[in-house]
């Protein structure tokens, strides 16, 4: 399939958007490329024998995006941004219905923090304890959440996420530390708080 512009996407997401099937059609095969190297990125680190593999979390993240009642999306960038947000959920619940089931068992999903660029960046991180945590700062800092979700989570670079929230690249830098920071402090259990 040939490739198409962030601009060209971005027309066909408005489309489905405004109830266009035939456009939802032609966004599939477009964006689940990049969908699944999301997905994949999410699962690199994690364990070799998780029951939840990338494909199934881009399914599970298209139909739960595909059935969204806000399904305007204002570019790709949102969109990957949104299905970040959608698998990282996915993954968390995944993980926690699992430790349940085995009742109290370790059994959470871990990925590494290697797009933090942090000191130890390399060891496993429990998905549901970096769920817990984003929760935390999103109620000190709704904004240094997004990024987060955006650069980390959803793959994108500083100006795209700069763009997404209407913020200097300058302050989404600044913000992008602090937030690196109290993760850093919350998932080693050192909270800043």
């Amino acid at each position: 399939m040939e490739k198409k512009s962030p601009s060209e996407i971005s027309r066909i997401l408005a489309r489905v958007g405004q109830g266009d099937d035939a456009a939802a059609g032609i966004l599939v095969p477009i964006v689940y490329q990049e969908l699944r190297a999301l997905a994949g990125s999410l699962f690199r680190g994690g364990r070799a024998d998780h029951t939840l593999q990338p494909t199934a979390l881009v399914h599970e993240a298209y139909v739960k995006l595909a059935g969204s009642a806000e399904a305007a999306w204002k570019n790709r960038a949102h969109f990957m941004a949104i299905a970040a947000r959608a698998m990282r959920q996915i993954l968390a619940d995944h993980a926690r219905r699992k430790k349940a089931a085995k009742r109290g068992g370790d059994s959470r999903k871990r990925v590494t923090l290697s797009g933090l660029d942090t000191p130890g960046a390399d060891r496993q991180v429990d998905l549901v304890a970096l769920n817990e945590a984003l929760k935390k700062l999103a109620e000190l800092s709704p904004r240094q959440s997004r990024i987060v979700e955006l650069c980390f989570l959803g793959g994108l670079d500083q100006e795209e996420a700069a763009q997404i929230l209407e913020v200097t690249s300058r302050t989404l830098r600044n913000d992008w530390r602090v937030a690196q920071a109290f993760l850093r402090a919350e998932l080693s259990g050192e909270s800043l708080q």
